[in-house]
């Protein structure tokens, strides 16, 4: 079964569509959308492990310029 994921993402005033952009070219994540509200850009991603997942985050995602801050919501299946 793949990990999927929510990753809210808060960014630097007038970042959010190239922020949205660059990171819808990682591998893994399935949609990237530049929003309105307390979060700037809303990613959808995917991975083999929890592991993976964060690395994903962490290695990937969090290191694309223009990022202040992010949540990670793991989607869970009741």
């Amino acid at each position: 079964m793949v990990v999927q994921a929510y990753i809210l993402i808060q960014t630097e005033v007038g970042k959010a569509a190239n922020v949205a952009s660059q990171i819808g070219q990682i591998k893994g994540v399935t949609l990237a959308e530049d929003v309105t509200g307390p979060y700037d850009v809303i990613v959808r991603a995917e991975a083999r492990t929890v592991d993976e997942l964060g690395k994903l985050v962490v290695a990937r995602i969090q290191a694309v310029e223009g990022i202040t801050r992010t949540l990670t919501c793991p989607v869970v299946h009741l």
